[in-house]
């Protein structure tokens, strides 16, 4: 690894966006290059980002979403390992360290872990994905092309190869507004997925949080539809007909499965996976623990337990499971 980028995508964060900037600038690294794109923000982000024009490479743009501003970020960098950095969580100062030791010339992606914290800063629980055992490269591709589907934290948590990347951006529409999403689900299918437990990323908690499913009912399918559209994505990159993907793995995925579950109590109505229903969710549930995957079989049972019993439960006995399964995301 020789030159790190980092690309700060942000949009109305006046708040934290300077915090994001300077843990990027502080890395501890001969050459990182940290590029800040502004989405058109209508708070005073612009006039804290501008603080920053004389070490960091800035354009200030219309707002056209968070994956048009990771495109025109990205194509402003020339590091030949990059990150994307959402504008309120922190880097860690020794990132780069343990990067460069747990890089390989076959690496497409790096992954590390996260914790979260609050808004000014304070750690709250204990950081995530455990990585216990910590999973391989071959373990990784097996589960993703058995299930769609593993261990990975959201996008601050990820470094890619420039090679990598070259193949698929800029990130068409199809994935939705969120660039993060095709980097994960593509990754694995173009190099070696690498974990790295020694690195501990900051993952800010503020009530505004896009993960937040509780806030409103239709995150629940929201997030069915864009696994598939994930999916979808990463298969016809990889040179599948857009007729020919196989959806058969995302019903294997434990983690979809309880979307797919919750979704379907909360919004009924709502088809985001097609040829789904109630009786192949019930169906999935009790075959979920045999599915290849890092979770333990304890895990396993209790996840397909949660299933079940919120397909069977009564709407207010319902809703209190899914409080208790998704008040905190992990």
């Amino acid at each position: 690894m020789k030159r790190l980028s980092v690309v700060i995508a942000n949009y109305n964060y006046q708040r934290y966006v300077g915090a994001a900037i300077e843990s990027a600038l502080a890395l501890d690294w001969g050459d990182v290059e940290v590029v800040v794109v502004d989405d058109g923000s209508t708070d005073g982000s612009a006039e804290v980002i501008g603080r920053y024009t004389d070490r960091a490479r800035v354009l200030l743009a219309d707002n056209a979403t968070q994956r048009v501003a990771v495109n025109r970020g990205y194509a402003l960098t020339t590091g030949d390992v990059v990150l994307f950095l959402d504008s309120d969580d922190l880097l860690p100062r020794d990132l780069p360290v343990h990067l460069a030791k747990a890089w390989t010339v076959g690496t497409s992606k790096a992954q590390f872990r996260m914790q979260r914290i609050d808004e000014v800063g304070i750690a709250i629980g204990p950081p995530f994905p455990e990585y216990r055992p910590v999973p391989t490269p071959r373990d990784i591709r097996r589960w993703v092309e058995q299930t769609s589907a593993y261990p990975t934290p959201p996008g601050s948590g990820n470094a890619y190869a420039r090679s990598f990347l070259d193949r698929i951006f800029p990130i068409e529409a199809s994935v939705g507004d969120f660039a993060d999403s095709a980097c994960l689900a593509a990754a694995p299918f173009f190099g070696d997925v690498v974990s790295v437990p020694e690195v501990v990323v900051g993952y800010r908690q503020h009530g505004a949080n896009d993960s937040d499913l509780l806030r409103d009912d239709r995150r629940f399918p929201r997030e069915v539809a864009r696994a598939r559209a994930r999916w979808r994505f990463a298969q016809e990159v990889c040179g599948t007909a857009r007729d020919g993907v196989d959806e058969r793995p995302l019903f294997r995925s434990r983690e979809l499965l309880q979307l797919r579950v919750a979704a379907c109590r909360v919004a009924p109505t709502e088809r985001p996976l097609p040829g789904d229903s109630r009786g192949r969710m019930v169906w999935n549930s009790f075959r979920a623990p045999f599915h290849p995957g890092p979770e333990s079989l304890r895990r396993r049972l209790a996840i397909s337990s949660w299933c079940l019993a919120m397909l069977v439960a009564p709407a207010l006995v319902a809703r209190k499971l899914l409080v208790v399964r998704y008040g905190q995301r992990r």
